[in-house]
């Protein structure tokens, strides 16, 4: 079966302009798969997180190109791009932001309700499923404030799956917890991509987390240094 391309990024580069012009990121190119599950890595500073910025559509002030699946989405308008993140891209932040007063299920339908693609009865349904996968079922109605921080992060976790996204991007998602709940949610993050052929990019500080990913970019000062797939370091090839 032919490898489907997710995500391709094609030289992208990035400038900051204060205090003074800075070019943060270089000649970025690489692709992502469907169902793999890459890591983002490097020192503070390296671009990792504004590449993410870049590669999740919310920054458009870049050069270069963009494409998820078989979407050109550089150049496309404000409107557009915001459609495309609340169905195509689920997210999950260091921290969970969970709406403390609704429960679980609640926060987990959200994205859904606010996509409109199907009636609440069916959104409720699909956010019991999501929950169920993170063995989070029986903390459905629940107050989210009430769980505990790993049971948090899963139930947010469930939220960016409600749409069944094309691509789900991680800014440092296990940044904020202990290492029990760090492996959970690894485990549930490798699930989903190589049971459910789910994609996934996080960007993280975490090397143990990184390390037992399907893939890590390493980045250096705004370029790509390293891909490094299970077990073997090798130099990162345009369009790899």
């Amino acid at each position: 079966m032919a490898t489907e391309i997710m995500l391709q990024a094609d030289k992208i580069g990035k400038y900051f302009y204060d205090p003074e012009k800075f070019k943060v990121l270089n000649d970025i190119s690489f692709t992502v798969n469907r169902g793999e599950f890459v890591t983002l890595i490097g020192k503070s500073g390296c671009g990792k997180s504004t590449l993410l910025y870049i590669l999740s559509t919310m920054d458009t002030d870049y050069e270069g190109s963009l494409r998820i699946q078989d979407e050109t989405i550089t150049g496309q308008t404000p409107n557009k791009l915001a459609a495309l993140r609340n169905e195509k891209i689920g997210f999950v932040f260091q921290f969970h932001y969970l709406l403390p007063e609704f429960t679980c299920l609640k926060n987990v339908m959200i994205p859904a309700l606010r996509l409109g693609h199907y009636s609440r009865d069916e959104i409720e349904a699909k956010a019991y499923e999501k929950l169920t996968l993170l063995g989070l079922k029986d903390q459905a109605l629940k107050l989210s404030s009430k769980l505990s921080g790993g049971q948090q992060q899963r139930v947010a976790i469930a939220r960016a799956l409600i749409n069944s996204p094309l691509i789900i991007m991680g800014d440092e998602p296990t940044g904020n917890l202990d290492s029990k709940n760090t492996d959970i949610v690894f485990d549930t993050f490798k699930q989903l991509a190589h049971e459910f052929n789910q994609t996934i990019i996080a960007v993280t500080h975490d090397d143990d987390f990184a390390r037992k990913s399907d893939r890590t970019i390493e980045m250096l000062d705004g370029a790509i240094l390293t891909s490094t797939k299970t077990g073997s370091s090798l130099p990162i090839a345009k369009g790899a």
